[in-house]
């Protein structure tokens, strides 16, 4: 059986900095072959890691010492920089091999944590007071730290490892004990657990990831979690391998590479992800693919699967990868040695796909440099909270630089805010988004439920319009007014035809909002003193560098975009608005409207 590195045969290998500098590639390739190791190393990546580590540590080393009288609710820079730290002190390739000063440094800052540490073993988060899983995002810092640490022998550096394990180890008491608040926080702190327990193996701490594991995985059908969100996907993703290497679990990762799959077809050719099915912050955020980094790189050695290869030199090739990943990485490296192997060399995937996620009611479209994402999937009723998807954005078209970030469809039918699809209906090339809107009057009281003092319960409308003291379930709806909009939407090689119908009361005001990306060039429209373009009529254009995106014929009966968002936003001065070029086309119901993106 071919012998596997080890974490300390790592730290020995990886100190290899710029081409020549104290050995070459080739005597470092023999030494690899010599000892017979299993893959060879990325000799490129390692030394760009250790350059980006030192470089880190040089702006910390600059930076003012952390007052322990200071009163602090995040500690995620401190643990990075423990990380990093730990990561070149015993690193003999680097700059701050052995360095005194580092070491006092490193001292310090554990202090901080040390002393900012309840004695249950938390931390605080911003607003979250003595979190368990907070603190579990912690130890993702820390026990890499630990572990370079534990195999390292330089003696100045002992009393830095008994910091860490009386850290680590108040730690883990929360992490047997504590509690979450979603979904992901269950892996995050089984991930600490599996942490701990190969640093300072105890029965109790696998014990209590057995309990979180009992309660199951969710993954749906199309490979997303519960929270089908960008940013917890990675992180799960992440908890899950480490797992199921510390805890030998293999399993655990054939769901990881389920939606690390589905992560590809959410990928930008730039590195955006796609966010807007994501039920938590992410939904209206700009991502990078980037945090799934050490995810797909993983996985691309273990699995050889040529998509997470095309992901990693994907990510690798970014301008941001750097800053992002390099800067922070080089202790994972450290500490998990299969990363530093190479990445296989078959990363040949297909640039032309149609992807429908059924149960997201999310489809994604790739055409050469053109790239289309349909949306149809907010949890319904639409209510703005955590957890929830509200997202309206139903389109996103993109041809190289040319990006329409978005199309929404709002009326003034009760100002019930943007249209929300109750899914998609896939039909060959064709996909129908349908949404029904119902708003209502109320009748008086029957007798039974009448108060001389007129003090009724505080209830919500059954359209879910707004609050008040009428007792709304003991009154007979009437009047009733249903608004239904259908958008059929027509894929041909990357070119959309679009078919609007809104049916409903008539005379109500209807707008198609296009957003494209800040900076753009629009041609054909009409630009109002607010810098709104209106396509009156024919075609319009969107240009951004050698790229462009024609949308059109336009139609403009209407002029008023105010008000566009729900009660729910604009009640409190909110607004959904987003930066970018701004296109309208608007009418009136009984509204048909028929155009084509290309």
């Amino acid at each position: 059986m071919k012998k596997q590195i080890t974490r300390g045969e790592f730290l020995r290998l990886s100190g290899l900095t710029l081409a020549g500098a104290l050995v070459t590639d080739m005597v470092f390739a023999n030494d690899l072959f010599t000892n017979n190791l299993a893959a060879k190393i990325d000799t490129e990546l390692i030394k760009k890691l250790i350059l980006s580590n030192d470089a880190k540590v040089k702006s910390i080393l600059n930076k003012t010492a952390v007052d322990l009288n200071a009163k602090l609710s995040s500690f995620r820079g401190i643990a990075g920089s423990i990380t990093s730290m730990t990561a070149s002190v015993c690193n003999s390739e680097s700059e701050f091999y052995k360095s005194k000063i580092v070491a006092e440094k490193l001292n310090g800052a554990i202090d901080v944590l040390l002393n900012e540490q309840y004695a249950d073993g938390t931390l605080d988060a911003g607003g979250n007071r003595q979190s368990p899983p907070d603190t579990a995002f912690i130890l993702e810092y820390i026990c890499p730290a630990a572990a370079i640490l534990k195999e390292n022998k330089q003696k100045d550096l002992e009393g830095l490892k008994d910091k860490l394990k009386k850290f680590i180890l108040n730690a883990g008491e929360a992490m047997v004990t504590g509690g979450v608040h979603t979904p992901n926080h269950r892996w995050v702190i089984c991930a600490a657990l599996a942490n701990i327990n190969s640093l300072y193996p105890d029965t109790k701490y696998v014990k209590r990831i057995d309990e979180w594991l009992a309660e199951g995985i969710y993954m749906n059908e199309d490979g997303h979690y519960a929270e089908r969100s960008g940013i917890y996907s990675a992180v799960i993703d992440k908890a899950l391998i480490t797992m199921s290497r510390l805890l030998n679990r293999p399993k655990l990762l054939d769901i990881v590479h389920k939606n690390l799959t589905t992560y590809f077809y959410y990928t930008e050719p730039n590195g955006d992800l796609v966010t807007v099915d994501s039920k938590r912050q992410d939904q209206f955020m700009d991502l990078k693919v980037t945090n799934f980094y050490l995810q797909y790189r993983y996985m691309a050695i273990r699995s050889k699967n040529p998509i997470f290869v095309h992901m990693t030199n994907l990510i690798e090739n970014l301008p941001n990868f750097e800053t992002d990943i390099l800067s922070g990485s080089l202790g994972h490296f450290m500490e998990n040695t299969e990363l530093q192997k190479q990445v296989p060399a078959d990363g040949t995937v297909a640039n032309d796909f149609e992807k429908f996620f059924a149960v997201s009611n999310l489809a994604r479209i790739r055409r050469g440099k053109t790239s289309i994402t349909l949306f149809g999937g907010n949890d319904h009723p639409v209510m703005i909270v955590s957890g929830r998807s509200s997202n309206p954005n139903f389109l996103m078209y993109r041809k190289g630089d040319a990006i329409l970030k978005y199309m929404r469809l709002s009326t003034s039918f009760f100002r019930m805010g943007y249209f929300s699809s109750e899914g998609i209906l896939k039909e060959g090339n064709k996909y129908i988004l349908k949404e029904t809107k119902e708003a209502d009057y109320y009748q008086p009281l029957a007798k039974e439920f009448q108060k001389s003092d007129g003090d009724y319960k505080l209830s919500e409308s059954p359209d879910g319009r707004f609050w008040n003291k009428m007792d709304f379930d003991s009154r007979t709806k009437s009047n009733v007014k249903t608004q239904t909009t259908v958008i059929e939407i027509t894929e041909n090689n990357g070119s959309l035809s679009l078919d609007f119908k809104v049916d409903g009361p008539p005379n109500v005001e209807v707008t198609i909002e296009m957003c494209f990306k800040e900076g753009s060039s629009i041609s054909g429209a009409v630009m109002d003193d607010k810098k709104n373009y209106f396509l009156k009529s024919g075609q319009g254009e969107l240009t951004a560098g050698a790229d462009t995106i024609q949308f059109g014929p336009g139609k403009c009966e209407h002029l008023n975009i105010e008000n566009l968002d729900s009660e729910e936003y604009t009640y409190h001065q909110g607004s959904l608005r987003t930066a970018g070029e701004h296109v309208y086309i608007t009418g009136y119901t009984p509204f048909r409207h028929q155009m084509i993106i290309s």
